[in-house]
């Protein structure tokens, strides 16, 4: 196996790959071009994030400044958003489904390096895929740690670190982020009428 193979296996793989530096140098271009152009240069930011993601839906947003690994890796679903200084390091694949909102300063890390200090100062490193579900709210200043799946319908309160799975249909916050409790009819309920007074004012 390419060391680029065993990257995108979840394998231990040396980052100093000279396919790899390439790939992340370009990537590096390309984030630069973004981060560098202005809010006139809207279709240019929108075909910049085509030719840096392995997948582009429709109405997809990020406000600079961003950083990616390698940006192939990830893959995003329509009408995504993302607030000022998100983080993916995607050195495994992060999928990200339909309507889903990022605060400022979310960092998804599908990155990790070895416990033990000799393996781990060979330079050996992996990474486990992330997948975020569709309709998700991922409030500021949050973390996502590898391997985490997370549910439709959620909201990730702002600062958490989200170490483990979460299910759907759920409020969930804290450090380690653990459910707070169900997303429910009242809910619903509650914001719909908001919804209609905003409407009649």
């Amino acid at each position: 196996m390419t060391e680029k193979e065993k990257m995108l296996s979840g394998k231990l793989y040396m980052a100093s790959d000279a396919e790899l530096r390439e790939e992340a140098k370009r990537c590096r271009k390309l984030i630069r071009l973004f981060n560098n152009s202005t809010e006139e240069e809207m279709d240019y930011r929108t075909s910049l994030l085509n030719h840096l993601f392995g997948k582009v839906g429709k109405n997809v947003f990020i406000e600079p400044t961003f950083r990616c690994d390698y940006g192939k890796n990830i893959y995003i679903g329509d009408n995504f958003f993302a607030n000022y200084d998100c983080i993916i390091l995607d050195v495994c694949k992060v999928e990200i489904g339909n309507n889903v909102m990022f605060g400022p300063r979310v960092c998804v890390y599908t990155a990790g390096h070895p416990i033990d200090a000799e393996v781990r100062i060979t330079g050996l490193e992996f990474g486990q895929e992330i997948k975020i579900g569709n309709n998700v709210w991922i409030c500021g200043n949050t973390v996502i740690n590898p391997g985490v799946k997370i549910g439709d319908n959620v909201v990730i309160g702002s600062g958490s670190v989200v170490t483990k799975d979460i299910e759907d249909n759920v409020i969930a916050a804290g450090n380690p982020c653990k459910v707070l409790r169900k997303i429910t009819q009242e809910d619903k309920e509650y914001w719909n009428k908001k919804r209609e007074e905003y409407f009649e004012d």
